[in-house]
Parts: C-alpha cells; sequence; structure tokens
C-alpha cells in the first residue's frame, strides 16, 4: 500500500510558498490517492495535515496507508481537535449515549417482569402450602429449588443492570466532556488559539442581550495590511507564524474583561468594556504600536533584510449602535476609511464618516 505522501514531499510542503489558489487540488489528489470518502471533516483534516502548522498532526497524517477506514480518520481528527471531528464526535456520542438509555431501559423492564413472576411463583408456592398440607416433601423442596434459581436469576440480573448502569454513567461522562470539548474547538482558531468569528459574534450578542442598552464598550477592529501580498511572497507556512505572532501580542494586550478574537483570515477584533470615545483611541494607538514596534520578522528571501508588519483599525462605540450588527457594521465602516487613507491607520466611527465612506466607495 502507499503512503500519502513522501516525507520529502511533506517536508516541501510545509516549507515553500504555497498559495490559497493551489491547496484545493493538492488536498484533493491526496484524498483521491487513499480513497479517502470527500467528507468535509476529511477534507479539514488533510488541510491541516498540508498546509497546518502541526507536525505531530503531519504525520498521523502521513503514516496512513489506504484506504484508511473513517473511524481512523475521526479517531485523528478527535485527538488534534478538529472542529469538523469533534462537532462528528459530539454527535455519535449524543447518539450511542441515546442508545445506551434505551437498552437500560429494557434491562430494567426485563428485570421488572422477572420480578413479578418471581412474585407470582412465591404467591403460589405459599398457597399451595396451605391448601394441601399433605403434599409431598419432594414436592416442597422442588418448588422451592424453583424459587431459589429464579432468585439466583433476579441477583445476576440485578448485578448486570447495576454494572451496565455504572458503565454507562461513565459513558454519559465521556459524552458530556467530548461535547464540551467539541463545543469549545469550534469557539477556538486553530492557528492562533484565539475565540474565532462564532466567538466574537457570540460575545457582541450577548452585549445587547440585557434589559438595558450596553454603554462605553469599544469595538475595535484590526486588518492586516496588504496581507494578500504577504502570502503570496512568503508563503502559508510562514505567514501562519507571524499571525500566531501577532496574536500572541494582541492576548498580552488585553485585560481579564476585555476580549480579543480572530474574525478572519487577516482580521481580529476587540472588545473594551468601560472605555470611551477618546480612551478607545488611546487603546487602538497602543495596539499599533505595539505591532509596528514588536512584530518584525525576517524575510528570508535572500536580502537579508527584516519585514515589519503594519495594520489599519477602526472602531465604534455601544452607545452609538442600536444592535450588534449595526456596531460591527460602523466598526467596518471606519476600518474602510482607514484602508482609503493609509496615513491615517486607525479611524473612530461618526455620522459624519458613514457620509464620507459611502461618497468615496461610490
Amino acid at each position: 500500500m502507499t503512503p500519502l505522501i513522501s516525507g520529502k514531499t511533506a517536508a516541501a510542503a510545509q516549507s515553500r510558498p504555497n498559495t490559497a489558489a493551489d491547496s484545493p487540488q493538492k488536498v484533493a489528489a491526496a484524498m483521491v490517492k487513499l480513497q479517502v470518502p470527500g467528507l468535509p471533516r476529511n477534507y479539514e483534516l488533510f488541510y491541516e495535515a498540508l498546509y497546518g502548522h502541526n507536525a505531530e498532526l503531519a504525520r498521523d497524517v502521513l503514516s496512513l496507508t489506504g484506504p484508511p477506514a473513517q473511524v481512523v480518520l475521526d479517531q485523528i481528527g478527535l485527538r488534534h481537535r478538529l472542529v469538523g471531528h469533534c462537532g462528528a464526535a459530539e454527535q455519535r456520542l449524543q447518539g450511542d449515549a441515546t442508545d445506551l438509555l434505551n437498552d437500560l431501559l429494557q434491562q430494567l423492564s426485563a428485570g421488572i417482569d422477572r420480578k413479578q413472576a418471581f412474585a407470582r411463583a412465591l404467591e403460589k408456592t405459599i398457597c399451595a402450602a396451605r391448601d394441601d398440607q399433605n403434599r409431598d416433601l419432594s414436592e416442597v423442596i422442588d418448588d422451592l429449588d424453583f424459587l431459589a434459581a429464579a432468585a439466583g436469576d433476579i441477583v445476576r440480573s440485578e448485578t448486570a443492570l447495576s454494572q451496565a448502569l455504572q458503565a454507562g454513567l461513565t459513558q454519559m461522562e465521556t459524552t458530556r466532556t467530548a461535547a464540551k470539548a467539541a463545543k469549545a474547538a469550534s469557539l477556538r482558531d486553530r492557528l492562533t488559539h484565539l475565540p474565532n468569528r462564532l466567538a466574537f459574534s457570540n460575545r457582541v450578542s450577548s452585549l445587547y442581550s440585557g434589559d438595558t442598552d450596553p454603554a462605553e464598550t469599544a469595538l475595535i477592529v484590526v486588518e492586516i495590511d496588504r496581507f494578500k501580498s504577504l502570502v503570496d511572497q512568503y508563503g502559508e507556512a510562514a505567514t501562519g507564524r507571524i499571525l500566531k505572532r501577532l496574536a500572541t501580542i494582541f492576548r498580552k494586550s488585553i485585560k481579564k474583561n476585555d476580549f480579543v478574537a480572530r474574525t478572519g483570515i487577516d482580521a481580529f477584533s476587540f472588545l473594551f468594556d468601560g472605555v470611551s470615545f477618546e480612551a478607545a483611541r488611546g487603546i487602538a494607538e497602543r495596539l499599533h504600536a505595539s505591532v509596528v514596534d514588536n512584530l518584525v520578522f525576517a524575510t528570508d528571501d535572500g536580502s537579508n533584510t527584516s519585514g515589519h508588519l503594519d495594520v489599519m483599525m477602526g472602531y465604534a462605540m455601544t452607545e452609538d449602535a442600536a444592535s450588534a450588527p449595526l456596531l460591527i457594521g460602523q466598526a467596518e465602516t471606519a476600518l474602510s476609511a482607514a484602508r482609503q487613507d493609509r496615513r491615517s491607520p486607525i479611524v473612530g466611527y461618526t455620522p459624519a464618516l458613514a457620509r464620507t465612506v459611502g461618497r468615496n466607495a461610490a
């Protein structure tokens, strides 16, 4: 059987520049080579193995020989907490829990039937002994032997049911833990380990879920300037490392009650509680400075030079937005203004700004 890719090919896939354009074809070719079913979660698995930054995952997939069983693919995906496989595991485990409960219910019903039959047999034996005091001793012994055997069956049945119940509780706990892990994985960006766009949407929506309007919360959206050119020049592996470094900088820039998420390929979003419009501007300036000052990377193109990352920012305030979508839209409008004039990489939303951006877009 032929392995997925050679060690040399795998190393090249991790090191050479790769564009988003050729990734789907290469992933599909690797899956076809091993006769892997074209499920979304399998595509996710092979994409992460070929273009991700998890060496252990790449080795696990590299060792596959075809055609691998789906359960083997799912075990690899679950072990590395890939979202698609965690979700599939959650659904499967929930189904297993339902089947287990149905099986326990059937065993319990069968046990009740046996107890009722034993009670009837016991009552019949007592009545016979009371009504016929001249019964032969051998008949009485036979009845007692029957009752003893029935009682033994009940004890064994109750023991088996107790063991099945204990195993069921253990399996239910496994299901609960797996479901919790799947939910956490679905809200986490795999590359940076920051909350993802879904987690961000939930967090913004929660601002408007109470009876009172949210106040003094700033949304700051950050976009990497000319990110596509970075990918084209240095490759996905190098830009992935840049993104992870940027996430580390951002994670260290927030306090306990603040929030940061990766909300796009080249975008991050912050929520800062208890700040004014002017304070939000100051926070954005400090974030911008931390990126410019701290994120320097080797270009690795033979020029012996270093690259500097620049970002653009737009921010908006909850008191100016009546809903979560409107707040996000206002911050995106401010970001659009920053894109149009890179000399002003930080822009705050105002009603006048919305009219200006609209005219420039037109």
